[in-house]
């Protein structure tokens, strides 16, 4: 695959493990599983699952802007929570950082999170 691109930024959390921040091929970025993660600490985020939801879609925000795009070029986003009854929550944040018409959505309850966070979430870009 030479049209492979790395897509990496300081303005979102470093990868905690084997795996880069997202990866470009032609048009389509597949942006990593992205965490509430302060990217200059590193550490989590303190608050409830608004303040831990705002912090992942901004880290998601970072790297579709380092992809040359933006969140309102999502074709698909996959959302993993702890907790389903989070799920409305989840959804006011969302629609602060995206724009009709939304993208196309996956929201799974999950037992467990990297770091012991209460959600993730993962981008499919077209730019």
């Amino acid at each position: 695959m030479n049209n492979k691109a790395i897509i990496a930024t300081e303005a979102a959390p470093a990868a905690i493990g084997p795996y880069s921040q997202a990866v470009k091929v032609g048009n389509t970025v597949w942006i990593s599983g992205q965490i509430p993660l302060d990217p200059e600490t590193m550490t989590v985020v303190e608050g409830d699952i608004s303040a831990q939801a705002e912090q992942v879609f901004k880290n998601l925000s970072a790297i579709a802007e380092a992809a040359g795009g933006s969140l309102n070029h999502s074709v698909k986003i996959n959302i993993s929570l702890t907790d389903l009854g989070n799920f409305d929550a989840v959804n006011t944040v969302m629609k602060s950082f995206f724009a009709e018409p939304y993208p196309a959505r996956a929201c799974v309850q999950v037992a467990a999170l990297p770091k012991g966070v209460a959600i993730e979430v993962e981008a499919i870009l077209a730019v």
